[in-house]
């Protein structure tokens, strides 16, 4: 039985959600689904959409929004923001340590062919510290719950983590649409993110800056399934949204094109991958990037975020790993949780999965978004069978993990309200001074009864996490 966020099994109401719980008491069902369209409406409106790779019948697809908040108490807020804290800090040091002295290597906690021949590790910065000594300027770590006290980590989104622009709006919804409610719960601000953002990367601006940094938002362009997202932190940030044909490389620094000529740009949020960052330095046919850019990054000339190099930290075969990274380099057990996790290039663990198929979830160790992955309890036959195939002929391509259950928040339907499963994304900004944690992230729900996938692209939906004040 999962366990339910807002009642108990005697059906009250839970501390976090008994003054949300009195005020819907009081409401026409009928009200709130028509507030549940224009939700819909105000979304459609502003072009809150995302793309769908692989699906020719409609590019572009509106994430559904679901208007019952999801609700954390100022107690089990704490108790993720101190795990989430020394999680992204146990990841910034990994990174620093591979990329210089290796001693987890040398230690023998961690394999070295797990991190030399992975696909995710740049030789390039090999040597290289990043201004301020930060590789993850922005993390994602993705968050379920299995109890009242029970939290796991997911994954850890270290590269481009998505998502923001879409907790900000669901903010902004919510506020716009019942402002009562935000004055009966005293609930804890979201929305100073894109401030928060700008002033993070600011502060990493390289040694030779002069005056205020130049920020910039670099983009793929518009038939990236994130470019809502790219534009909308552009825009909220009051910085530039660029993309890789708008900048050069002048006199040893990155210049974007401006109608006063070219001028120097300090911190780059890239959104672009690293195979596409420098066609020099890694994919000659990327169109997407600069040419030359990483010689000015490691001439210490501009600053780019997320770090190239960092994608490593992710990837999903160090994360089996990561109870030892977060000991080695804090000196404390993790104070939130792994999934047990399967590495299926080791044999033992190969045989228990393919043996358990039906049991498992199977995920690709670079997959993301919810692709290439097996649920095994909700898979049909043929479809154990044809992934212990490609699971066979590439071991070392998948981990495998328990099918967990997740906690549920209620969601909207014609007949009231109804369970569904969730996760949560927080999201977490790093200097070199501090660590800041926006209060509450990204709730993604499975909308379908009984699903446990919360992704977009698989059919998910979002919420407004609301983390209450003392």
């Amino acid at each position: 039985m999962a366990f339910d966020e807002m009642l108990t099994a005697e059906d009250l109401p839970r501390p976090p959600y008994k003054t949300y719980q009195e005020w819907y008491s009081a409401q026409d069902p009928a009200h709130l689904i028509q507030k549940s369209q224009d939700a819909e409406s105000i979304f459609r409106r502003t072009g809150i959409t995302f793309a769908v790779y692989g699906h020719a019948d409609s590019s572009e697809k509106l994430i559904p929004f679901d208007i019952i908040p999801r609700i954390i108490s100022a107690r089990e807020w704490r108790k993720l923001a101190q795990g989430i804290e020394q999680r992204v800090l146990a990841l910034n040091a990994f990174l620093d340590d591979i990329y210089h002295k290796q001693e987890i290597i040398r230690a023998g906690r961690i394999p070295r062919e797990l991190i030399e021949k992975n696909e995710a590790f740049l030789p390039e910065m090999i040597g290289f510290k990043p201004p301020g000594g930060v590789y993850t300027h922005i993390v994602g770590t993705d968050i379920v719950r299995t109890g009242e006290d029970q939290f796991y980590v997911l994954e850890d989104n270290a590269r481009t983590p998505s998502g923001v622009s879409y907790m900000l709006e669901n903010r902004e919804t919510m506020m716009q649409m019942f402002p009562e409610l935000f004055a009966m719960n005293k609930v804890q601000r979201v929305e100073d993110y894109p401030y928060l953002l700008r002033q993070s990367l600011a502060s990493l601006a390289p040694p030779g800056c002069k005056g205020k940094p130049r920020v910039a938002v670099l983009t793929p362009g518009i038939y990236n399934s994130a470019y809502y997202e790219h534009s909308f932190l552009a825009d909220t940030m009051g910085v530039e949204l660029v993309e890789g044909s708008d900048l050069r490389v002048i006199d040893g620094k990155v210049k974007m094109r401006t109608t006063r000529g070219y001028e120097a740009i300090d911190v780059l949020y890239r959104r672009v991958d690293d195979d596409f960052l420098d066609p020099l330095t890694f994919r000659p046919d990327s169109a997407l990037g600069i040419p030359g850019i990483m010689d000015v990054y490691r001439s210490g000339n501009i600053t780019i975020a997320n770090a190239p190099g960092t994608g490593i930290s992710d990837d999903k075969a160090i994360y089996s790993y990561m109870p030892e990274i977060v000991e080695f380099y804090t000196g404390r057990k993790p104070l939130l949780e792994n999934v047990p996790t399967w590495r299926c290039s080791e044999p033992d663990s190969l045989k228990y999965v393919l043996e358990h198929l039906e049991e498992l979830v199977v995920k690709e160790v670079h997959g993301s978004g919810g692709y290439g992955m097996l649920v095994g309890p909700t898979a049909s036959k043929k479809e154990r069978s044809d992934f212990a195939e490609k699971l066979s002929a590439r071991p070392s391509n998948y981990i495998a993990q328990p099918t967990l259950s997740l906690s549920t928040v209620p969601i909207l339907v014609n007949k009231g309200i109804a369970p569904r499963h969730v996760d949560l994304r927080p999201y977490v900004l790093v200097s070199d001074k501090e660590v800041k944690i926006i209060p509450g992230g990204l709730t993604r729900v499975a909308l379908k009864k009984g699903s446990l996938v919360v992704n977009s692209s698989q059919g998910g939906g979002t919420k407004d996490t609301w983390v209450l004040e003392d």
